[in-house]
This record gives structure tokens, sequence and C-alpha cells, in this order.
């Protein structure tokens, strides 16, 4: 029943967890100050922070703000597991890296005891609520949920506010390559350009192509389709059929690079056949959608 309140509570969303965040706020416990501020040097960033990457033009620009105007918004933090008297952040790592930029000697935290459960799910929703997290970071903080604390996926959508859907497809990105992940924190490509490679025969190939040739990612999920091996450079249609006139193969390659499926099209003496072909059932589903909102 504990619990399920929790995740209730949780799923209310992250304001509504940790307090009003947008002014200073007094700790719930006592801390070596009582206006809510704390020797930065008693804060220390919590090792399972999601977040892992921290962009150097950011944190300078933050730093520049708060030697400006200080540190607007709290850290969210927790008495430290290990350290008697010192703080583990929750939420406002990127805040306290540039307060230490800014040359600051205090913080102003707000502390809630938490266990290592609770911390990891507002980190998360935090980073997720404010678009902080690359892709691949995200679905390792899903992952970290489920094999630390036996979420499913369900109860993930529940908790962060995003559908089933959206957690089963973040977390598909953590079978690819390496080179790919690269890709995905560096900006390069993006997460639905990524979801498109997870069957692919040869997705570190693929993803190379994606970004040489800026396709979209209706052109990526068709290049997808398609067997490995060696291909003309910027193949984004159908595959030719002997036989077939030069509108049908047109109209067949317009339609593929719409829906992004592979699509086919083969006339009779009365009629004829439409076929298009999907990889995944997420594919299927999208088309479905889409064909829902034109009826």
């Amino acid at each position: 029943m504990t619990e399920d309140l929790s995740r209730k509570r949780l799923g209310r969303g992250l304001a509504a967890l940790i307090g009003e965040i947008d002014r200073p706020a007094i700790p719930e416990k006592q801390s070596p100050a009582a206006d809510g501020k704390v020797p930065i040097e008693f804060v220390s960033p919590n090792p399972k922070n999601p977040r892992r990457h921290f962009g150097e033009a950011e944190l300078a620009d933050l730093a520049q703000s708060i030697r400006e105007h200080g540190v607007v918004q709290p850290v969210v933090a927790r008495p430290s597991p290990t350290q008697a008297g010192r703080y583990e952040i929750i939420a406002g790592e990127r805040r306290w890296r540039a307060a230490q930029r800014a040359g600051l000697t205090e913080i102003p935290i707000i502390v809630r005891d938490v266990n290592d459960r609770t911390a990891l799910e507002l980190a998360i929703i935090e980073n997720v609520q404010r678009a902080d997290l690359n892709p691949v970071e995200e679905a390792q903080g899903y992952q970290q949920l489920i094999d630390e604390h036996g979420y499913t996926q369900a109860d993930l959508g529940q908790v962060i506010g995003k559908s089933r859907s959206h957690v089963a497809n973040t977390l598909r990105l953590l079978k690819l390559p390496a080179v790919i992940h690269d890709m995905l924190v560096d900006g390069a490509l993006s997460a639905g350009h990524a979801r498109t490679l997870v069957t692919a025969e040869d997705p570190a190939g693929l993803a190379k192509r994606i970004v040489e040739e800026g396709l979209s990612v209706r052109q990526a999920e068709a290049l997808a389709q398609m067997p490995a091996g060696p291909t003309p450079a910027k193949t984004k249609a159908a595959p030719s059929t002997p036989g077939k006139d030069p509108d049908t193969l047109a109209l067949e390659k317009l339609m593929t690079d719409t829906i992004g499926m592979i699509v086919s099209i083969e006339h009779k003496e009365r009629g004829g056949v439409l076929r298009v072909n999907y990889r995944t059932l997420d594919q299927l589903d999208e088309l479905c959608r889409r064909l829902k909102q034109e009826r």
C-alpha cells in the first residue's frame, strides 16, 4: 500500500514531490545554516545520477548568470547515506557545478530524506521533465530502475508521465552498438532515427549513412527495411520490379518516402494490390495512427 501511494505521488510530477523549487526554502532537517544555505563543499553529486554529460557552454553560461543573480532555484538533496552532516544531490547537479565555477562558497538546498529508490526516481523525473537527458542517459536511467528496483515498463510510464510505448521504445535504444550511442550523445543522430535501426542488419553502417545524407526519419525507416549489402547512394524508394511502368514506380517511390515503409503496387486486369511492408509493430502502430488521423 505504501509503495502504491508513493508511485501515485510521483505521478503527480516533480513539483508536487519536492516542493516549490522556484524559491529558496528552509531544509526539513537541521542543516549547518538555518536559512537553507550550506557550504558548497558539504554537497556532493549522486553517483547514480542518470545525467552524465554536462555541456561546457551551458555550464559557462549558467555560471555567469549565477555570478550576477545567485542561485535562484535551490538544489534538492538528501542527507548523505555515508557521511554525517553532508548532503547528496537529488536534483540540480548542473546548478551545483556552475555555482562552483562561479566561486560560490554556499548554495541553497531543499532537503528530502528519501531512500535510494526514490532519489533515483526523482532524479530521472526532474531530468526528463527538463529534457536534460540525452536518449541514452534516459534509457539507462529507466533500465536502472527496472534492474535495481523491480519496475515494469507500465510502472515507469506512470511515474514519469510518459506512455508505455515511449518507455519501451527508449529502452530499445540500449540494444544498439556503442558507436550509435555516441552519435545520440553528440546529437548527430536523433532518437527517432536510432529507433529505426534497432532491427536493421547493419545498424552502424546505416546510422553513418543517415548522418552523411541527412535523411529524414521516414527515409531512414525505408532504408532500414532493405536487405544489407551494397546499395546505390541515396536509395530512398522501394526496389524496382521488372515490367512495371514508370508511373507505377514513381508512385511507389512517392508512397515509400511519405510513410517511411516500402510500398509495392501490382496492377491487375481489374483493380490491383497495394502492399505495405513493415518490420516492427511500432511501424504498424504508426501507420494505423496516421490513417485514423486522415479519416
